[in-house]
């Protein structure tokens, strides 16, 4: 099978910059098409302050791309760097990319953000045209670059390397679908003739998202059942009709880990290392944990986890209403989060009440999260929706069996007890209530509580394949069958 030249297009990609799940994918799943000797090129802004904290010191290209923006004629210098095989090719606009956040400040979005990403994607398009060869795949992701597949259509087919490529445009969360005034579509010279709600207009607003699904080849979404919700009313957010129009380019596929960043044999940052076959090393890490959060150190007391962002989505008030009968049981605490100041202050009310037995760290600390992966016991997840969730898959990396609300990837990539006793790899709930919770952690506990069975949950979670392997290879088949249709 010949090689394809794909080409990412993103606003974030880890390991340069990262917010959330897109830049894991944006940054992993490249990796996973090149071992399948596919060329793969990375595209982002230059967030230059951010990239550096993050150790990485791009290098000035000799190229720079001139675009006209909202009145302004901007010049945009590019740089480039390659890490582990990969080639990162990144825009600089150091008033539009260099600040504080990547969407804006804590809890906001910055006002201009349509023309930062707008912009982002003209430069984009013709950063591709420029690679040297015939593009053969454009895969976008999110709002940021949902115009791009629009865009490719109207107005950038005079570039014979990018005009015969085909748009993938992947879905990671519909909740957020870059909805701004249409006042901008003649600040942005936005194609006008598409502002119609079988296209980009929605509510009398431009919607980006709506850009990408109408215009793209294919759809993606970072789960099969994800794929199936957006369908639906309840998780459709507005766009479960539109999106039915579409769904014969819809389909899922599951994210996966790089998993040799995420390897309990190897990981520096816990306390001793395990893996399939040698656990051992689990029970240091769970001694450890409870030292460094001042919990009681205790190798029977159930030790459940959390590590997430405290938002509604995330069934952070699931987890509020039963975190003190859960204490009062006997259980210990420990969480790792930062989001709703409501919900940050209850927790770390209830942790100052309970400092032996509950730990709150407010915020994001990488080494400390691998410590909570490796150490804990149960894993909770409580989603009230989820595209796809990393975290259960990190936990099962490390063997810590997660509870999890069945729904998008977290019914698609944990096994349920009762579905099958030899394959589980955790316990699934379905009502987003405070009682089905409260069961699933107790039904978690009660088979922690009986260690022939907790061994062999914890070794199918530990031997669980969360690699892109799989994914990759069924990117590669839907990219292959765009080219061949």
């Amino acid at each position: 099978m010949d090689a394809m030249h794909i080409v990412f297009i993103a606003s974030e990609a880890a390991p340069l910059a990262k917010t959330g799940g897109l830049a894991d994918v944006a940054g992993s799943l490249p990796h996973a098409l090149q071992e399948l000797d596919h060329r793969v090129t990375v595209i982002m802004p230059y967030y230059r302050d951010i990239i550096a904290r993050a150790g990485y010191t791009p290098q000035a290209m000799d190229d720079t791309i001139e675009m006209w923006a909202d009145g302004v004629q901007r010049h945009c210098p590019l740089h480039t760097i390659t890490i582990d095989g990969l080639r990162y090719i990144l825009i600089e606009q150091n008033d539009l990319y260099n600040r504080a956040g990547i969407y804006g400040p804590p809890g906001g979005a910055y006002e201009d953000n349509l023309l930062r990403f707008l912009l982002f994607d003209r430069v984009a398009l013709e950063v591709a045209a420029r690679l040297g060869d015939t593009i053969d795949i454009l895969h976008c992701h999110d709002w940021q670059t949902g115009m791009i597949p629009l865009l490719l259509k109207t107005q950038y087919q005079h570039h014979p390397e990018i005009a015969q490529a085909k748009c993938v445009y992947t879905i990671h969360n519909l909740a957020y679908q870059g909805n701004f005034p249409a006042e901008w579509i003649h600040r942005l010279g936005l194609p006008s003739h598409h502002f119609h709600p079988d296209d980009y207009e929605f509510h009398h607003q431009i919607n980006c998202m709506k850009a990408g699904i109408a215009s793209a080849h294919a759809i993606t979404t970072v789960s099969p059942s994800y794929a199936e919700e957006i369908l639906t009313p309840e998780y459709g957010c507005e766009l479960d009709g539109f999106l039915q129009n579409h769904r014969d380019k819809l389909s899922g596929i599951v994210n996966g880990l790089h998993i040799d960043e995420w390897d309990p044999q190897t990981d520096t940052a816990i306390a001793a290392n395990y893996g399939p076959g040698n656990t051992a090393g689990k029970k240091a890490c769970k001694a450890a944990l409870q030292r460094n959060c001042g919990l009681d150190e205790n190798a029977d007391t159930p030790l459940l986890t959390l590590i997430s962002r405290l938002a509604d989505q995330k069934g952070i008030d699931l987890l509020l209403a039963n975190a003190q009968q859960w204490l009062d049981r006997g259980y210990q605490l420990a969480i790792l989060g930062s989001g709703d100041p409501h919900s940050e202050h209850l927790l770390g009310q209830l942790a100052a009440a309970n400092p032996r037995q509950m730990h709150f760290h407010c915020g994001f600390n990488e080494a400390l999260a691998r410590q909570i992966y490796a150490g804990g016991d149960i894993f909770l997840m409580p989603s009230r929706f989820e595209p796809c969730g990393l975290g259960q898959l990190m936990a099962m990396r490390y063997g810590t069996v997660p509870v999890v609300r069945a729904t998008g990837g977290l019914r698609d990539t944990v096994i349920d007890y009762g579905e099958s006793k030899s394959r589980a790899t955790g316990i699934k709930f379905n009502d987003a209530t405070a009682a089905a919770f409260d069961a699933a952690v107790e039904q978690a506990v009660a088979l922690y509580r009986n260690p022939r069975i907790w061994a062999r949950l914890r070794s199918n979670a530990l031997k669980r394949d969360s690699s892109w392997h799989a994914s990759a290879e069924r990117y590669a088949a839907l990219y292959r069958s765009l080219l061949t249709t």
